[in-house]
């Protein structure tokens, strides 16, 4: 079992006719099971065409009418971006993965709040997007860097991410599902939200959380951890800021009063009975030391 995909998803593309659009849903699509997911691409400019053989239609409502999709992840300029979102929630998808980075963040608060009361998850947006190994990636990160193993991974830093993967297979440790959440301050699923579906998967054994600087999102989920997690959970929090005068790598990373520090976090997790380390090149191993 895998959290949120798996090879029984099927998957629309919004924005699978840009540039940006069809390199990933190729990429994806010849990943694993990719060929048989991969049902439907929108654009409202060219409904009926078709990229490599997949109907391109012009809602995401007419395409899981015609194709039964129940997933979307979205390629669309930072403009249109969250309307897509929105689409896709109206559509009563059960999953939506926004890769789009910069996204206006007035435009977000309107889309989550609309997102209140329905069904429909989100993953992003400026997210790598979600893989569960050898069965199904949605997204950009790097396929051949997973294999289907038992750790569950979940960060705010795409790049890290992908460190992350590259340590756990050195150490011969393969991943159940990884999800980039991305680091932007209004997003979809929290760590909280993903570490409450790794504790209930079966196929699931420890997890590998990755947190960034800013925000309250690591210390809410480390006192969950605290009463409920019933598996090993290691952590590492991204704390290096910028040079002066540059812009901080996630628009989610800004510390407020003194709050949201690297410091700060690490110490409410390691209260909580999370395993952290301050050295990013430690993960993997800390990890198999909890097995």
């Amino acid at each position: 079992m895998s959290i949120l995909i798996n090879r029984n998803s099927r998957v629309i593309t919004q924005g699978i006719t840009g540039k940006t659009g069809q390199f990933h849903t190729r990429m994806c699509r010849d990943y694993a099971n990719g060929k048989e997911c991969f049902v439907a691409g929108v654009n409202p400019r060219k409904p009926g065409e078709d990229f490599e053989g997949i109907p391109v239609f012009a809602t995401v409502k007419e395409a899981k009418q015609q194709t039964g999709a129940n997933v979307s992840v979205i390629y669309v300029p930072p403009p249109f971006a969250a309307a897509a979102i929105d689409e896709a929630v109206e559509a009563e998808l059960d999953l939506v993965i926004c890769i789009t980075e910069g996204i206006p963040v007035r435009d977000m608060i309107r889309t989550r709040y609309n997102m209140q009361g329905k069904k429909t998850r989100l993953i992003g947006p400026n997210c790598p997007g979600i893989i569960t190994p050898d069965e199904l990636k949605i997204g950009i990160m790097p396929g051949y860097i997973h294999k289907k193993g038992r750790i569950g991974v979940v960060s705010r830093s795409g790049t890290l991410t992908y460190e992350a993967v590259a340590q756990l297979m050195a150490l011969g440790l393969g991943q159940s599902t990884c999800i980039g959440i991305g680091g932007d301050p209004v997003n979809g699923l929290k760590h909280l939200d993903v570490l409450q579906l790794f504790n209930d998967d079966d196929e699931t054994d420890a997890v590998l959380m990755v947190g960034e600087i800013g925000g309250s999102d690591e210390e809410d989920c480390a006192r969950w951890v605290k009463d409920h997690m019933r598996k090993p959970v290691v952590g590492f929090i991204a704390g290096v800021t910028a040079p002066p005068g540059k812009r901080m790598g996630h628009a989610g990373a800004i510390i407020s009063g003194g709050k949201g520090t690297a410091q700060e976090k690490l110490d409410v997790m390691e209260s909580c009975g999370i395993k952290v380390t301050r050295n990013p090149a430690e993960m993997g191993k800390l990890l198999k030391s909890v097995l």
